[in-house]
């Protein structure tokens, strides 16, 4: 989850997180490449006294900036693309979770075992627990295995709502009448935090998410326990 003064994005537990951090550095690099460069020339002009009264026109350098923007813009599509069609390729997945968005809290269902359904409630400041986090933590937490393929059906039952886990690089709307499905594969275990990123209602801020990624072992005890 971020921290204070957290200025980057936060640490990936997934590979495709992974590929949006890298998407996003090599993104930033070229901004940063293209505003040295057009500051550089902006600054020269200021001390540049030299007059040409006989040029009218430059046909090779009009040549230039129009087709080196293209070839910049090109080198930020391609991966842009590439990252688009990672993101929504399923592959097999081994657990599927549906998560139904409502105002204000979230529902789930594992339908692969014997539809165990749970809601999902923001825990209030005065009961949270010590080591709790204020308007991130919730009375019921999403299980799932570490390394294995999860699949998740996103949906709502009154307005637009957004599943959001930022560590995993995951965002789906919630459409009422609508199934929208994304997956992820988490390579580490801990908590990861996220929150409905839509403006849903007054308190769309608190709808937390809590994942608890644990290893496959915990994971079946913890299935067969409910």
């Amino acid at each position: 989850m971020s921290t204070w003064a957290n200025l980057g994005l936060q640490d990936s537990a997934s590979p495709l997180m992974e590929q949006l951090i890298f998407f996003h550095d090599h993104a930033l690099l070229i901004l940063v490449m293209i505003t040295v460069l057009v500051g550089y020339l902006m600054f020269m002009l200021f001390f540049n006294n030299y007059v040409n009264r006989f040029l009218l026109h430059g046909q090779l350098i009009e040549m230039i900036w129009t087709i080196l923007p293209a070839i910049i813009l090109l080198f930020i599509a391609f991966p842009s693309l590439r990252l688009l069609y990672l993101l929504d390729e399923i592959n097999e997945p081994s657990v599927t979770l549906k998560s139904i968005g409502h105002q204000w809290y979230w529902s789930y269902e594992y339908s692969d075992f014997n539809n165990i359904e749970f809601d999902s409630y923001m825990i209030p400041t005065n009961e949270l627990s010590t080591d709790g986090f204020r308007l991130l933590d919730v009375d019921n937490r999403i299980v799932l295995p570490m390394n294995s393929q999860i699949r998740i059906l996103v949906t709502a039952a009154d307005v637009i709502h957004s599943w959001t886990i930022p560590a995993l690089g995951v965002k789906v709307d919630g459409t009422p009448g609508r199934l929208n499905q994304t997956n992820f594969f988490m390579n580490r275990p801990g908590l990861f935090y996220g929150q409905c990123s839509e403006i849903c209602g007054a308190n769309h801020s608190f709808m937390p998410i809590v994942i608890e990624s644990v290893p496959t072992n915990y994971f079946i005890k913890w299935i067969s326990n409910n």
